[in-house]
């Protein structure tokens, strides 16, 4: 529990100095600071329906930041969330074109499994090259994000191009409003319990199944568990394909959720967001549905800053990217400020 205190404290601690750093660069700017974090606050969360939708941004966030979480613990550095996303979304699309017609019952179910089969799919091939020639995941995974998103341009202006589209931004044909489990206006409820039923059979599997036991050894040391007869390849191939299942069921609640309709570029830092998540949560499931709150919050503010502050909806970017610059920076004099506190606790 005391570990858990100082993990949380840690990451609050950057986060602030983040916001420290950007309420620095907007002054400097000619911005006011005090009016631009009290338009986050309002609106992230105090102003009417805010909270609603902080959680609309928040539930496809979290979904796939678990999905990192797991292959992270894992040892493997896939960084190829947003193409996962985009090749799950995409597969949803096409089972739900080629179902038209059939009772919902029937399509939603489907979609959202063509939707994991997609992400999946496209975790497994960098997995492979990872594991059979020792390619780098990092360069890999990331290459696949911009794969991706050239085959969404290509089925959002050729085979699933809408005919009646105003040609601005290529784009699916909308979906079907019976096979819709939410809109872009109201919280959906239906895509709240499938992000915290997917976050609790992700927190039983990383933490009460030897399967999570043995990948989170294998991310400090794959020699000592190799010695313990697991097999990495095994191990390996279950975190790519889980972590890109689920950023591909993120995917498929975007496309039968707020989007519903595929557009080419759509949501194009999703996936980067949701890697945030997981480092500021510390690769805990727990601490992701925190962390994808806050930041579901952070993309909710941006459509109201313009408004009260006068900020471009941009400054919430640079936010972000002040908290991956601090959340993933070296400090020995923090580590040892943390560690030192750590050890107090444990007295």
């Amino acid at each position: 529990m005391n570990t858990q205190f100082i993990t949380i404290f840690r990451a609050l601690s950057f986060i602030l100095l983040a916001l420290a750093l950007c309420s620095l660069i907007f002054i400097a700017a000619g911005f006011s600071a005090f009016e631009l974090f009290e338009s986050i606050i309002n609106g992230a969360f105090l102003r009417n329906g805010a909270m609603k939708h902080a959680l609309r941004w928040a539930a496809p966030l979290f979904i796939t930041s678990i999905g990192v979480i797991i292959s992270f613990r894992a040892g493997y550095f896939n960084i190829g969330a947003q193409g996962q996303f985009y090749i799950g979304a995409i597969f949803a699309a096409f089972t739900a074109e080629w179902l038209n017609g059939s009772p919902a019952f029937i399509v939603v179910p489907a979609c959202f499994m063509a939707g994991a089969l997609g992400g999946a799919l496209w975790a497994l091939w960098p997995g492979l090259l990872r594991l059979k020639s020792g390619a780098d995941e990092v360069i890999t995974t990331l290459m696949g994000n911009f794969l991706a998103s050239l085959i969404l341009i290509y089925v959002t202006g050729g085979p699933l191009k809408d005919p009646s589209g105003s040609g601005q931004q290529a784009s699916s044909r909308p979906l079907d409003a019976a096979y819709r489990i939410g809109n872009s206006y109201e919280l959906s409820p239906t895509i709240i319990m499938i992000a915290i039923s997917l976050g609790l059979i992700m927190w039983v599997l990383a933490n009460r199944t030897a399967f999570g036991v043995v990948s989170g050894l294998a991310g400090r040391n794959a020699t000592m568990v190799e010695w313990q007869g697991a097999k990495l390849m095994s191990v390996g191939l279950a975190s790519f394909l889980i972590s890109g299942g689920l950023a591909g069921i993120a995917g498929t609640v975007e496309l039968m959720g707020p989007n519903g309709r595929l557009a080419a570029g759509f949501l194009p830092a999703h996936g980067f967001t949701a890697i945030l998540i997981a480092l500021v949560a510390n690769l805990s499931i727990a601490g992701a549905a925190v962390a994808a709150l806050f930041f579901g919050g952070l993309a909710s503010a941006a459509l109201y800053l313009p408004v009260m502050s006068g900020l471009p909806a941009s400054a919430i970017e640079i936010i972000n990217a002040a908290i991956a610059l601090f959340i993933t920076a070296k400090s020995k004099f923090l580590d040892m400020f943390f560690s030192l506190g750590s050890i107090k606790w444990k007295k």
